[in-house]
Formats: structure tokens, sequence, C-alpha cells
């Protein structure tokens, strides 16, 4: 794991709202969690989180956050950010 700056690309900022996730999260999970290969030499990773709240129009005990992302030079870029709610 990488002490680099992580940053979100355009296209994850875009997902935001949509996906339910916030930065911090992503962060956390890249900063705790074991990193495993993704597809096209991407990494991923997988961090559940507390949930409790409706999420549209149910009720989810967890949150997990999955973030797609590529260890760069200076920094960690995430590409995408998919969410799963249990």
């Amino acid at each position: 794991m990488s002490l680099r700056p992580i940053r979100l690309s355009h296209h994850a900022l875009g997902y935001t709202e949509e996906r339910g996730f916030a930065f911090d999260e992503v962060a956390e999970a890249i900063r705790s969690e074991p990193w495993q290969p993704a597809e096209l030499g991407r990494l991923e990773c997988r961090k559940d989180f507390p949930f409790g709240l409706l999420w549209q129009g149910r009720h989810y005990q967890t949150k997990q956050v999955r973030p797609i992302f590529v260890e760069e030079e200076d920094e960690i870029v995430v590409v995408t950010v998919y969410t799963y709610y249990f």
C-alpha cells in the first residue's frame, strides 16, 4: 500500500451521489484494505461500512465501497467506485 495522495478521476466524481459514496470512505478503503488485481492492470479493494439507513427506498445495514484505481508515481488515481448495499 502507498501513502501517496488519492485523487478521484472526473468519472469517479460524477458517480459520487448516484452510487452513494464519500471520498473519505474511498480513501479509508484504499489505506486500510488489501489490494487485489483488477481488469486492465488496475487495482481494487473492498471495505464494509456500517450503514443502517435507507438507500433508494430500502433499508440496508451495510454499505460496501469498492474503488478501482491505479497507482501512479505521484498519486493514486481512483478510476471508478462501486457501492453495494446489503
